[in-house]
Order: C-alpha cells, then structure tokens, then sequence
C-alpha cells in the first residue's frame, strides 16, 4: 500500500525501458481505482519511458528498487530483475535480493538475452508475453479486491 492507502503496482525495467513501457501501457488504463502504477528504473532512461508511458510515479536506482520492492503489491517485469547482474550488469546483486525477497506476487518476463531458458514456456513474441503479464496481473488485481 501507498501513503495514499492504495495498491501499489510496480513496474522495473532496464536499458531502455522498452519492456517497461509496453506494460505501463497496457496496464495504466485499466486498473481498478484503488490500485497506482509506479515504476522503478535501473537507469533515468528506462525511468523516463515508464513514466511517459503513463506511471504515476517513477523512481531511479538502486536505492529506490530496494526500497520500493519491499512495499509493493504486485511487481512485473523482465525476469533479469531477480538476477545478480541482470539486465547486462545493470541489476545489482542487492536489487535482485531486494526484488526476488519481496513478498509481492511476481510476473516476470522471460528473455533470452538474460542466460536464462525457462522450462515449460513456449516461445513467444515479446508483445504476446507482455500481454499476457498484463492480464494476468489484471486478475491478480481484481482477485484481491473480492
């Protein structure tokens, strides 16, 4: 929850914020009144495109995923922000700590640029995988409301 006394949705990104962006888009619109969209960026790149894209608030850094992370209600994201030295480096291993032990649901997005093969996912195209992380964490939301 928020100062505000709101569910917090939490957005993290990297590089350029792409990924990030594309979700802020799909969610800002559409969640449930009680709910705000802020987003966290590894760099004042990616920060500025998630805010562009329609977060409400937006923070950059490593401080500000660590301490963001811990009271979020719900976190999306591409799967290298729960990797030390995701994201090509830009993912501390205290961020990936940070984010990977918050007791917020995850939905991560997988990407192969991360090392990362994830068993029992079928190869899809970004868009597709950002949508589906979309509507899936519009259910989470609406489950938590009833």
């Amino acid at each position: 929850m928020n100062r505000e006394g709101k569910r917090c949705v939490l957005i993290l990104d990297g590089q350029g914020g792409g990924m990030g962006a594309q979700l802020v888009k799909q969610l800002a619109a559409t969640l449930p009144p009680d709910c705000e969209l802020f987003c966290v960026g590894t760099n004042v790149l990616a920060t500025n495109a998630m805010l562009k894209a329609g977060a409400a608030r937006g923070a950059t850094g490593e401080n500000a995923m660590l301490y963001n992370a811990q009271r979020a209600d719900l976190i999306l994201g591409p799967i290298g922000v729960i990797l030390a030295n995701g994201i090509m480096g830009e993912v501390s291993p205290a961020m990936a700590a940070a984010v990977s032990g918050a007791e917020a649901q995850k939905i991560l997005i997988p990407s192969n640029s991360c090392g990362v093969f994830i068993a029992g996912t079928e190869e899809c195209r970004l868009e597709d995988y950002i949508r589906r992380a979309a509507e899936r964490a519009k259910q989470i939301l609406e489950q938590e409301r009833s």
